[in-house]
């Protein structure tokens, strides 16, 4: 098959495919992150959120048509899609819908597993009409181009596609876990299973599901169906729709790879405080895997028109710099030095703050003489004069949530700043 024919044949399949983007759950691994908002709505990189990646890559893939599934405190996250991807043309079939939790099957019934989710919206799926599903995560951090996979699940005949990773087999138990064959088909799968089952040929290696899945439209409503009417089943595609189909049907696994196809594909679950630190942290290598400045895979998201970040004054005890930082618009670094840190919009740092290995998210203010320090610190945190978080451990697991690689997660209410309720 030739290139144009394969470009071809790859875009006929992403215009014809609905991708179904699953965003209703808390992440509560992420402690207090997620109190007000669902994991998907978290800021990440400087200016997103975790959803803009799931999102951005169906959108640079050729896939135009997308819903949402929200059900968790879904309202920033609800705002964020209105306000940051409203641009999508209805003319040419192009669309990004919100599919809240809202028991279209039972009066009852809100979502009560990730296949669930899809089921209540059988009827919407049969409107749009599309040849293949797409279900994906929208709690995921990585750049993919979706078009091969689905080239390769029509190409291998597969009835189910899904995508997959390497990881080490420490890690392995929070992931869902497939044994293959020679052929890249799966034989078993086992979610978060406590004895991991490593790749052939490797001791230390497990194939992990990227929580992606490609489906025939017939066959998936037939799948969701037959789990529908099973009164034991969790309704949940790793649980059992997966594992359900090994035995009947042909269910192959699609390996991740980069884009010159020798290496495997950056791919990060931020589902823990220390996976969310550390991936931010990355972000300000040299050169760091994912490469957020790539203009043939732009991250699309919402932007608050704010003016450009600003570092001021150049006294010998009050110097505005960054240092090996990302510093967002709006933010304003009053004589202050930041050092391996993370700055989301409006953030601002008085003068003679030190802020190192930390994530600062939107709109927090830190005042003077302030010492912080593999942090981080929530939306609209007010950080007084003279505080220093991230030197004693003792103290600041007393106040704050404390990670077990140590890193401090601070929220307004721990501060004392009830932005969310009201006394």
């Amino acid at each position: 098959m030739n290139v144009v024919t394969e470009a071809r044949f790859v875009s006929r399949l992403t215009r014809d495919t609905l991708a179904l983007v699953l965003a209703g759950g808390r992440g509560s691994r992420l402690s207090s992150l997620t109190d007000w908002r669902a994991k998907p709505a978290v800021p990440f990189g400087g200016k997103f959120r975790i959803i803009d990646f799931p999102l951005s890559n169906c959108l640079n893939s050729g896939i135009r048509r997308i819903a949402v599934l929200t059900q968790y405190k879904s309202h920033s996250l609800i705002l964020h899609i209105q306000k940051g991807w409203g641009f999508l043309r209805g003319e040419f079939n192009e669309f990004i819908e919100l599919l809240p939790a809202q028991q279209r099957v039972s009066e009852t019934a809100w979502y009560a597993g990730t296949a669930d989710a899809v089921y209540q919206n059988i009827d919407i799926i049969r409107h749009h009409n599309p040849s293949h599903v797409l279900v994906l995560a929208g709690d995921h951090v990585y750049k993919m181009d979706y078009g091969p996979m689905l080239a390769a699940h029509v190409e291998t005949g597969a009835d189910i596609t899904v995508g997959c990773i390497e990881v080490p087999l420490e890690q392995a138990r929070s992931f869902g876990v497939m044994a293959v064959d020679a052929a890249w088909r799966v034989i078993r799968f086992a979610e978060k299973p406590r004895d991991p089952q490593p790749l052939p040929g490797s001791s230390d290696t497990a194939l992990a599901s990227m929580g992606i899945y490609v489906f025939a439209t017939d066959f998936l409503i037939e799948e969701l169906m037959r789990d529908a009417a099973d009164t034991d089943s969790n309704h949940d595609f790793g649980r059992n729709i997966i594992p359900g189909a090994i035995e009947r049907c042909a269910v192959n696994a699609y390996s991740f790879r980069d884009a010159s196809g020798n290496a495997q594909g950056y791919w990060r679950d931020v589902g823990t405080v220390d996976s969310y630190w550390q991936a931010n942290m990355e972000l300000i290598e040299v050169a760091p895997e994912l490469n957020l400045y790539d203009q043939d895979w732009p991250i699309w998201t919402y932007q608050e028109q704010l003016p450009p970040a600003k570092f001021v004054f150049d006294d010998a005890d009050r110097r505005g710099t960054a240092l090996n930082s990302m510093i967002a618009g709006g933010c304003i670094v009053a004589g202050a030095t930041i050092r391996r840190s993370v700055l989301f919009p409006n953030v601002r740092v008085e003068a003679r703050s030190d802020v190192d290995e930390s994530v600062v998210l939107p709109n927090v203010r830190i005042g003077k003489s302030c010492r912080i320090r593999r942090t981080i610190l929530d939306k609209g945190c007010v950080v007084p004069d003279h505080f220093a978080i991230g030197y004693d451990r003792d103290k600041d697991s007393r106040r704050f949530h404390m990670s077990p690689a140590g890193i401090t997660l601070v929220t307004p209410d721990m501060l004392g700043q009830a932005l969310h309720t009201s006394e």
